[in-house]
């Protein structure tokens, strides 16, 4: 695989528009693109609108215009060559006049796959492969998750102190971290489809689980809010149910089983911010795709553990993590990190109509 400087500086920036549409674009996937006129230039960049809207490709041809001819265009995924919902994205590069087409991640679905193909027939040159791993573990991944797995992703969000309390001996949780964590919460939020949270969490702290903007008022956009409740204990007062957003109260069996459940309403980036004991259940079941835990420098020396019982008994069993950022928010500190130990079953969809697609 053979990309120029300049088409690796694109790549990097089309990796960027892909995860600032992360939580807008279910269950098509959040994709990046840049169009470089033939002298290396950026003259047009885009990412996938919502469903229905044009995809990153078009987005970025649209603002490229004449310049695009001779050019080449920067994907983080193979352009589609199937109408959906929109016209094949690679008949809309084949359009621009682009020379070149350089894509991180192939299409791993049989519906839209087939864009890299017809470019070449028609003399355009394709590059894959370029980059693909840190596309596939960015905005790409919550989708990719939903090709393979079925499901959506899970991202498992924790505040606690320096000894892994979550909650006081008394109960109490608020505030554990400071207003920059916390405002890290409703960023991280706003990117996820729905925010999860058990009926225990529900109870103790009576969440509303909605995001909130910089100025403190509610976003436009707001993900479904979620509250496992298999025993019915939800009051009908809770702030959940208070309408500033769609809710889901679920009798799920199992995380599996409440996956299930939202990505046929196509989620595909979930938010688990349930207390240690949905947590451990999650982790149990190999179903958290990557871990955000917002550490403040504190002790309490008792209280609500991080996470809860995960049946393991000796060290050499542990769930181990890989650190894949570190982030000071404020006076708190926040470790993004992916679990090593993963036991999802990975297929491949042979349609793009069960894996979110245009």
């Amino acid at each position: 695989m053979t990309a120029s400087a300049a088409e690796l500086s694109a790549m990097a920036r089309a990796r960027e528009l892909g995860a600032s549409v992360l939580g807008t674009t279910s269950p098509n996937p959040a994709v990046g693109a840049v169009v470089l006129a033939a002298d290396g230039t950026p003259v047009g960049e885009g990412a996938t609108a919502p469903p229905g809207g044009p995809h990153a490709e078009v987005r970025a041809l649209e603002q490229a215009g004449a310049r695009a001819r001779g050019g080449t265009a920067v994907v983080t995924l193979e352009p589609c060559a199937h109408t959906g919902r929109t016209g094949p994205c690679a008949d809309a590069l084949l359009a621009a006049g682009v020379a070149r087409v350089v894509v991180a991640v192939p299409e791993p679905t049989q519906l839209a796959g087939g864009g890299a193909a017809r470019l070449r027939a028609a003399g355009v040159e394709v590059e894959l492969g370029v980059a693909q791993q840190a596309a596939e573990e960015g905005a790409l991944g919550a989708w990719l998750t939903g090709v393979r797995e079925g499901r959506p992703f899970v991202v498992w969000k924790v505040a606690g102190t320096l000894d892994g309390r979550v909650a006081a001996a008394d109960g109490s949780s608020r505030w554990v971290t400071g207003p920059d964590a916390r405002a890290a919460v409703h960023r991280l939020r706003a990117s996820c489809d729905a925010v999860v949270i058990g009926s225990g969490t529900a109870l103790a702290d009576d969440p509303q689980l909605t995001v909130r903007n910089a100025d403190g008022r509610d976003a436009a956009r707001q993900p479904l809010r979620v509250v496992l409740d298999r025993r019915g204990r939800l009051p009908r007062t809770a702030r959940v149910l208070d309408g500033a957003a769609s809710t889901l109260v679920s009798t799920a069996a199992s995380p599996r089983e409440l996956l299930g459940e939202l990505f046929a309403r196509d989620v595909r980036r979930v938010l688990l911010e349930g207390g240690p004991t949905l947590a451990a259940a999650f982790l149990r079941d190999g179903l958290v795709d990557e871990a955000v835990v917002h550490l403040a420098p504190k002790l309490l020396g008792a209280g609500a553990p991080l996470v809860g019982d995960l049946g393991i008994t000796g060290i050499g069993n542990a769930l181990t993590l890989t650190v894949t950022g570190l982030t000071q928010l404020g006076g708190d500190v926040e470790i993004r990190l992916r679990p090593n130990r993963h036991t999802g079953d990975r297929r491949v969809a042979d349609h793009h109509g069960a894996t979110g697609g245009s």
